[in-house]
């Protein structure tokens, strides 16, 4: 019986989930997005949500707490000075998940995890780009 188990391995050793954990925060945080699996979005929107709380209260342990999961000084100062204040009056649920279908290689799940008030804006095409199609 699995009693008191939780979290997925994903396949990989414990510090290279981890790594891949940081990365995607680190990325999460810096386009407000990412497109992954959905066992890979699943496991970590608990560890997102919890940096997103502690960026709420800018003291100097919170940033610590930050720091142990993103590296990059940039990052966790955008994360408490634009991500955090964002949702300062909203008691969790900051990340959505939405499923896009199976993956064309292997037909694996992806998902989109999102911050709640994200909007898509699609990028502008180049003038290069409107003339071939």
């Amino acid at each position: 019986m699995r009693h008191n188990r939780h979290g997925r391995k994903l396949g990989r050793t414990t510090s290279h989930r981890l790594a891949m954990f940081r990365n995607q925060l680190a990325s999460l945080v810096e386009h407000q997005r990412i497109v992954t699996t959905l066992e890979k979005a699943k496991e970590l929107r608990p560890i997102a949500e919890r940096l997103i709380t502690h960026g709420r209260t800018d003291s100097v342990h919170a940033r610590r707490l930050v720091a142990r999961w993103i590296a990059n000084r940039d990052l966790i100062k955008k994360l408490f000075t634009e991500i955090g204040p964002r949702f300062a009056s909203r008691p969790g649920g900051y990340l959505r998940i939405v499923k896009l279908g199976p993956r064309q290689g292997d037909s694996a799940e992806v998902a989109v995890l999102e911050f709640v008030d994200y909007q898509f804006t699609p990028k502008a095409k180049k003038a290069g780009e409107e003339k071939a199609s």
